[in-house]
């Protein structure tokens, strides 16, 4: 089984000692994207909103570099600072995905990188 790095322009660069993915196999692991803009590294916005589409477009540029889309991945782990903006995630996640829909967790957890409200992470399957 072959193991390669997926790196993309289109997404923040790592901050830290990661790859963006990793592909082994046919299957892509992704780290977590938090919502900074790939050109300036800079956080989209403090509205919630704005952040968890700006995380969701991280991830679909990943998946994208990664040489498939949103609707292979197979498993999606979401981190929020409150789980009271699941509903608006919801509502987000839906236009980014056809069903049907991944796996999934929302988790809420107390602190996530560079001030985000909220972190993405996932498993993707590409087709052989």
């Amino acid at each position: 089984m072959s193991k390669s790095i997926i790196q993309t322009d289109k997404a923040p660069q790592a901050i830290g000692t990661y790859s963006q993915a990793v592909k082994a196999g046919t299957t892509v692991y992704l780290s977590g994207q938090i919502p900074l803009v790939a050109e300036t590294m800079e956080m989209v916005s403090d509205d919630f909103e704005a952040q968890a589409r700006q995380v969701f477009e991280n991830v679909k540029a990943v998946c994208e570099a990664a040489g498939g889309n949103m609707n292979d991945l197979v498993k999606v782990n979401i981190y929020l600072l409150d789980l009271a903006h699941f509903a608006k995630v919801n509502e987000i996640m839906s236009s980014y995905f056809n069903q049907p829909y991944p796996a999934r967790a929302a988790i809420g957890v107390k602190e996530l990188p560079k001030g985000a409200q909220i972190e993405i992470d996932g498993v993707m399957e590409l087709p052989e």
